[in-house]
């Protein structure tokens, strides 16, 4: 490693060849800082060891592809991966064209496009990861049908077409919900599913079904949100967020009760809610959203805290959070 970088744990994407530290980079917030910021940003994490950099078209509507993409472009290709996401595509709005918006397109041309598009934003030749973004409920409501049957005779037949050509080494899904992932486990072969929130210390319903049939398949789960969005980060009542809302009273007392378990361990909830995901074994890394040098400091700070395995018997005794066998990452 260079630079004085720690050697961050790694685990595989599935059955592809794709490595990935099991502490990553989410690229959403680099979209809306400044440009020197987002650069000293991406520095850090460099420095801290994360090898694994996730960005997307909507992130900062292009910018956050853009300066992940002249970060990495200054270091060597063979020391990073690097995903994106395909769906949306980013077109001059009708009644001003210096405007972007986002239009939906999850057919083959529209991939196709996007995928090259963001190649050249990000003025690399390849990327390493690639998803089909935001096929879920959340993000379509009652459309969502539509969506998903779009998406599988366009989207993820060329995904997994571009996989097997070798343009890209894994592919799957960066979506808000597990249970679209269950889905497509019924029809596509994939690698991953990048899950947004819904796999963390106040969320496990993903125990049920959904994570233990990613093992059978040999499917790996990359977290994002580990802690919801902001509330199990903070304890501020006025600034916690979950699902970028303000948090319902129910959740923002759960969420304090495993802080006082925490506390009762000297453990700080936030190493807690970055290392839980990754006890189970189809977790392969959690990519927190970072947009400052203190968050990438104080998250690889949390990452490596130790944790003694009373708490999580602790938590699991109290009702708060699901026991998940686990150990040290390697």
């Amino acid at each position: 490693m260079t630079n004085g970088a720690r050697d961050l744990p790694r685990r595989r994407l599935g059955s592809s060849d794709i490595e990935v530290t099991c502490l990553g980079f989410g690229g959403g917030p680099v979209g809306g800082v400044g440009s020197e910021d987002a650069e000293a940003v991406l520095e850090a994490a460099w420095n801290g060891g994360i090898r694994y950099f996730d960005t997307a078209p909507l992130y900062g509507m292009s910018v956050s592809e853009q300066r992940v993409g002249s970060f990495l472009r200054t270091r060597p290709r063979d020391e990073f991966v690097l995903s994106t996401k395909v769906g949306r595509l980013l077109v001059p709005a009708a009644t001003d064209e210096s405007r972007l918006v986002v239009e939906f397109d999850y057919s083959r041309d529209g991939v196709g496009r996007s995928l090259n598009e963001s190649l050249e934003r990000l003025g690399l030749e390849r990327v390493d990861v690639l998803l089909c973004h935001d096929i879920d409920v959340y993000t379509h409501d009652d459309r969502q049908p539509d969506v998903f049957q779009r998406a599988l005779e366009g989207a993820l037949p060329l995904l997994t077409e571009l996989k097997a050509r070798g343009v890209v080494g894994a592919i799957g899904l960066g979506v808000n919900e597990w249970q679209v992932c269950e889905a497509v486990l019924e029809h596509v072969d994939v690698d991953c599913f990048l899950l947004a929130g819904r796999f963390t210390l106040l969320e496990q319903e993903a125990l049920d079904t959904f994570l233990p049939r990613c093992v059978e398949r040999d499917v790996s789960v990359i977290i994002g949100g580990p802690f919801n969005s902001g509330v199990l980060a903070t304890a501020d009542r006025d600034a916690a967020t979950y699902n970028y809302r303000r948090v319902s009273d129910e959740l923002w007392q759960r969420a304090q009760e495993i802080r006082r378990v925490c506390a009762a361990h000297d453990v700080d909830i936030r190493a807690a809610a970055l290392q839980y995901p990754l006890r189970h074994p189809a977790v392969a890394t959690i990519i927190p959203g970072v947009r400052s040098v203190a968050e990438v400091t104080q998250n690889l700070e949390l990452f490596s805290a130790p944790i003694p395995d009373a708490l999580w018997d602790d938590l699991a005794s109290a009702g708060l959070t699901r026991y998940v066998e686990g150990g040290v990452l390697k």
